[in-house]
């Protein structure tokens, strides 16, 4: 069996570089996904990812278009919370309060008395940040960080 995972795997790899998708990450899903298009598609895609395993394999041996080299940045581990996320957090976000805008402040690394002014600002300009229903978790934190950016009280707090 582990023969025929291996000889798969290759026969693949040299696919696999294009196929990673920049919303759900590498894995199967993002290679059989590829292409598609909707909400609908990148959550399974990556439902796929992250529930098979794959993803771990193709980061162990750097096929599926994962890459296992290189640091894990705070975007990157924001990009995934958001990922698997999204929804709980537009919650709580519509709210100004919540479990999952919590973990989003403490992954970001905001100090506890700049938390409640991030949750403030995000929930007052919640239609800035979750522009369509169909809006990618990419954007999401490309509008949160854009919103952040120009907050004098939290312009510190920028992503690169």
């Amino acid at each position: 069996m582990k023969k025929i995972i291996a000889i798969a795997a290759l026969s693949i790899l040299p696919l696999t570089q294009a196929m990673a998708d920049q919303d759900i990450g590498c894995g199967l899903g993002s290679m059989v996904f590829a292409g598609q298009e909707g909400k609908v598609v990148k959550v399974l895609g990556a439902t796929t990812n992250g529930t098979s395993g794959n993803q771990t394999f193709g980061i162990t041996f750097g096929t599926l278009g994962c890459d296992g080299t290189g640091p894990v940045t705070s975007t990157a581990k924001l990009s995934l919370f958001i990922d698997n996320n999204v929804d709980q957090i537009a919650r709580d976000i519509s709210k100004g309060e919540g479990e999952a805008l919590a973990t989003l402040t403490e992954l970001w690394g905001f100090s506890e008395q700049d938390k409640a002014t991030f949750s403030t600002l995000a929930k007052t300009n919640f239609s800035a940040v979750f522009t369509s229903e169909n809006v990618t978790s990419q954007t999401v934190l490309e509008n949160l960080n854009r919103l952040v950016a120009n907050n004098s009280a939290l312009s510190s707090y920028t992503l690169s």
